[in-house]
């Protein structure tokens, strides 16, 4: 073998390494550069519109403008979720002591639930072992307060990416694509536009989702008097978009609220959140999902159980509107080796024109 060779062969094992290493410490970084393009592109259609209806059709303006407008709508999600939960949190606060007396007798509301369960019981017999972990809680203390601040820095981070996407997006992609032939720079804007509805199509099926398991948990809440239904419902539906695991967060919390309340309530939350999720799982995520990203319900559920094996939560929240691009790029190449360019951006298994979709 020539020495040439070798050397090439050792060179490109060389740079698969160090290009490894890079992505491997820039994961951090890369994984912001990902969410903040997956609000880019879901906020790119209000940044056109608005431009398109103000005076001097400014896109700088019209992206200042769809930023604090969603801005505006997510501070007011968080007063009304913060300003109860701190109220709520005074007034406990002052009938702690209180609560915790009543706990420590087997009373209130508390003390009943541990008193029939033989919580208070087992609490009693293992003291020192509950004195044990809970000083080793206190130990992570520092590492919690660094991903505290990571997550800040990642949020603000990930805005100012998103902001500047959006903003010179359309510059940068008109610059990319006249590196290629008129034909294949049409050809690949067409599978974009494509995807980017892909994407969007995901965001309002996901949405419609978490509104319909807010409105239901609100109502099996208010049917049984637990308090706070209507903040315990809003907590559930955020959650919820999340796929698959986000039910299951949200039924553990208005669960807890059910049993504090009564354990009937309890266990009427208990056996909702298990048929709801299901259904939820199984049927109305597959069949909106379907309609609004054009992807089979079977390969929706394969997508969202893969990834969440390779990356987690991310993998979840990105699973859909990935495999809807992949079903893109996929047609659009099997079309293109058949012969026959597609004519107009199309979007699910039959070819309905995006704009129609859209």
């Amino acid at each position: 073998m020539p020495v040439r060779t070798i050397l090439t062969t050792i060179g490109l094992l060389l740079a698969t390494a160090a290009l490894l290493y890079v992505l491997m410490t820039v994961r951090q970084v890369l994984t912001w550069i990902v969410i903040a393009a997956f609000f880019a592109v879901a906020l790119a259609p209000m940044v056109g519109w608005l431009q398109q209806h103000l005076p001097g059709r400014r896109r700088a303006v019209a992206t200042l403008l769809a930023f604090i407008l969603v801005l505006i709508v997510f501070a007011a999600l968080a007063t009304v979720f913060i300003v109860p939960l701190v109220n709520e949190g005074r007034a406990l606060a002052t009938q702690l002591p209180q609560l915790i007396d009543q706990t420590r007798q087997g009373r209130g509301p508390v003390g009943d639930l541990l008193q029939q369960t033989h919580a208070l019981t087992y609490v009693q017999e293992h003291q020192d072992q509950i004195k044990s972990f809970a000083g080793g809680l206190t130990t992570p203390a520092a590492g919690v307060l660094r991903s505290v601040a990571t997550g800040i820095a990642g949020t603000a981070t990930i805005i100012v990416l998103a902001y500047l996407m959006v903003l010179e997006g359309p510059q940068v992609v008109d610059s990319a694509l006249n590196l290629f032939q008129p034909r294949t720079s049409t050809r690949i804007r067409r599978v974009a536009e494509d995807c980017a509805t892909s994407i969007t199509g995901y965001i309002s099926g996901n949405l419609l989702i978490s509104v319909i398991c807010g409105l239901l948990t609100y109502a099996v809440l208010k049917v049984f008097g637990v308090p706070f239904a209507g903040l315990i419902a809003m907590f559930v539906a955020i959650v919820d978009l999340i796929p698959l695991v986000g039910a299951t967060i949200g039924a553990i919390v208005a669960g807890i609220a059910g049993f504090v309340h009564s354990v009937p309530a309890g266990i009427a939350v208990v056996v909702f959140f298990v048929v709801y999720q299901q259904l939820e799982n199984h049927l109305l995520q597959p069949i909106i999902y379907a309609r609004t990203v054009k992807l089979n319900p079977l390969t929706v559920i394969i997508a969202i159980l893969v990834a969440v094996e390779l990356a987690g939560i991310l993998g979840a929240l990105l699973a859909i509107p990935v495999a809807s691009m992949i079903q893109v790029v996929l047609r659009d190449v099997w079309d293109h080796r058949r012969g026959r360019p597609k004519d107009e951006p199309t979007v699910g298994v039959d070819a309905e024109p995006a704009v129609s979709a859209g």
